[in-house]
């Protein structure tokens, strides 16, 4: 596709021939393919075939760009949200307001009501976005929309709907309830202990180490 060679709505050769094309097994080119309709590139129909979607073009444009976040691999992004996401909270237990709680309440019940993965990780991005704005300082807010802007990203997606089980969903809910308890105690200790078991968790769950 970066050749050229297949447009918007081609259809794409069996796996068997492209297994036989590219000297692959049958199994890698199938997880090649799963890779690339988690992106966005392809669309599978049983009983049709395999397609290039209409926004391919689009995204392999964004992909090739300069936009240093676009070259933001989960694993830099983890790194980064487990160096500042911590080292921001006592910021936010000294200059928090009611408003800014209130905001967080809202931001983990509409995680929680979410009825599709896609709305819940909407509202976890957004938890930590209010999060970081109620440091009220301008420089953290900057930097944490950057950040969810990577986690918009379709690698990040496709880590995370393979990752997540409802098990799991659960309990990122109760440690963002947790979270967001302490710093309305203004407790910084336990505020940045759970900050940080979150992230350890996230990053375990999604990254396997």
């Amino acid at each position: 596709m970066h050749g050229g060679q297949w447009r918007s709505a081609d259809r794409l050769p069996t796996e068997r021939a492209l297994s036989e094309q590219f000297g692959l097994s049958r199994g890698s080119v199938r997880k090649v393919l799963q890779e690339l309709r988690d992106m966005g590139l392809i669309s599978q129909t049983v009983g049709s075939g395999t397609y290039v979607t209409e926004q391919a073009p689009g995204l392999l444009a964004s992909m090739a760009s300069d936009d240093p976040l676009r070259h933001t691999s989960p694993a830099e992004l983890m790194e980064a949200r487990l160096a500042l996401e911590p080292a921001i909270l006592e910021m936010v237990v000294g200059n928090a307001t009611p408003a800014d709680f209130r905001q967080m309440e809202e931001c983990c019940a509409r995680a929680e009501a979410a009825g599709t993965l896609e709305e819940f990780e909407h509202w976890d991005g957004r938890l930590h976005e209010v999060i970081a704005q109620a440091a009220h300082n301008s420089f953290v807010a900057s930097v944490f929309r950057l950040m969810n802007q990577v986690r918009s990203q379709t690698e990040w997606g496709a880590l995370k709907r393979r990752s997540v089980t409802p098990e799991r969903r659960a309990h990122y809910q109760g440690e963002h309830r947790q979270l967001v308890r302490a710093l309305q105690a203004r407790d910084l200790d336990l505020a940045r202990s759970v900050a940080t078991e979150h992230l350890v968790r996230v990053r375990r769950n999604m990254l396997n180490y």
